[in-house]
């Protein structure tokens, strides 16, 4: 059975807060193999206008993904994650993410279309930091295959 249309529009609760770590940021840029300094070294950061370490442009994926889980386990949508995969990612950045930063998801159903059996679920991520500046927001594609395809 496709997926509700009415839940376009319907946006989840912010999550609590997530603290950006230096750690955390070596560590993803080590495992997607990018080398540049700023990402490891704070004066490095600094000397290219940043008040610390900042992180690989695809590192709020792993955060925003964790906020988009609302949506995915929202029993009322119906969902069958078992069927899901990841159809594209895009991310649109007011400032860069920093060590320090305590950063909050809200997300929101953006689009939910039926294509071939598959259902389509567009997912926003508008992501703030504790002031309640916005940092980025990411989009998320989810397509959950029909059923009975391997």
């Amino acid at each position: 059975m496709p997926l509700d249309q009415s839940f376009v529009g319907r946006s989840y609760p912010p999550t609590e807060p997530y603290e950006v770590g230096r750690e955390k940021i070596r560590e993803f840029a080590e495992a997607v193999g990018d080398t540049h300094p700023a990402y490891r070294d704070q004066e490095a950061a600094k000397a290219l206008g940043h008040p610390d370490v900042i992180a690989p442009p695809t590192f709020v994926f792993s955060i925003t993904f964790r906020a988009a889980g609302q949506v995915i386990e929202d029993p009322q949508l119906g969902l069958d994650y078992s069927r899901v995969v990841h159809g594209d990612q895009r991310f649109t950045y007011t400032r860069p993410v920093r060590a320090g930063d305590r950063l909050q998801v809200t997300s929101t159903i953006e689009a939910i279309k039926s294509l071939a059996g598959n259902d389509i679920l567009d997912v926003r991520g508008e992501v703030h930091d504790e002031a309640g500046e916005h940092v980025v927001t990411a989009w998320t594609k989810l397509v959950a295959r029909a059923a009975g395809e391997a």
